[in-house]
């Protein structure tokens, strides 16, 4: 059940990290473009589903610059829903995220890679209540989060991102690749796994990374999702970020 929420952290996927990232959530929307020494990050984005969705915000704080090697701490909030069946009866869980996750980036030409670890909370309710489902409630935990991106040429980028949280065993994983278009944005595959101890789910579509407009970077992804219970369908993504 852990897992069903772990879309609100795509950020790794999404605006956080790859998206991370996305950031992900998470969300690398947040490396593409990164030319300028700003030493802050702020990310926010949502992510959309036919059994669920979230929302998510953050920042990103690294005083020699968020494109230069050296410490970095990110935080991130997230609020998700999400269905399941258990017995007879339809259950909608909603969830609560909060990680503080401090580490280190390292910057070698075009190859960025971002190493944290830090404190992770939960919070789960159910309405209906359902008291013997063991997300049930408030925990505390350790998550760890890598991301990395790197453009081998000018014309192209490649992007994989890892959150994995001692709460359920849960984890969130993607990987990209992408083709610059008009000198504006990436657009390319990408593919997503996530799940915990008895859960699993997976999602492959098409990204759109850093379109520049303003102060703001948007990203956009949209595909096909697929879990172990058999329930499919089209989910979509969408990211902005700003740097300072």
């Amino acid at each position: 059940m852990l897992s069903r929420a772990m879309r609100a952290l795509a950020a790794l996927t999404l605006c956080a990290g790859v998206f991370s990232s996305h950031a992900t959530a998470s969300d690398f929307d947040l490396f593409a473009g990164g030319a300028t020494p700003e030493k802050f990050l702020y990310f926010t984005g949502f992510d959309l589903w036919r059994y669920g969705g979230s929302v998510h915000g953050g920042l990103r704080w690294s005083p020699h610059g968020v494109d230069h090697d050296g410490f970095t701490i990110k935080a991130l909030i997230a609020e998700g829903a999400y269905r399941y069946t258990s017995g007879t009866r339809d259950i909608r869980g909603i969830n609560f995220t909060g990680s503080v996750m401090p580490g280190w980036q390292f910057v070698r030409g075009k190859f960025i890679a971002i190493l944290l670890a830090g404190l992770d909370v939960q919070h789960h309710r159910f309405l209906p209540d359902d008291p013997a489902n063991p997300a049930h409630g408030t925990h505390l935990g350790a998550r760890v989060n890598a991301d990395l991106w790197w453009e081998p040429n000018a014309t192209m980028m490649s992007a994989a991102s890892l959150s994995a949280s001692s709460i359920g065993n849960s984890y969130w994983a993607r990987a990209a690749i992408g083709w610059r278009m008009m000198e504006k944005f990436w657009i390319g595959p990408e593919a997503i796994a996530l799940g915990d101890r008895t859960f699993h789910q997976y999602s492959a579509g098409l990204h759109l990374t850093a379109l520049k407009a303003n102060h703001f970077e948007w990203s956009f992804a949209s595909g096909y999702t697929r879990d172990q219970n058999g329930r499919a369908g089209l989910y979509g993504r969408m990211g902005m970020l700003a740097r300072r």
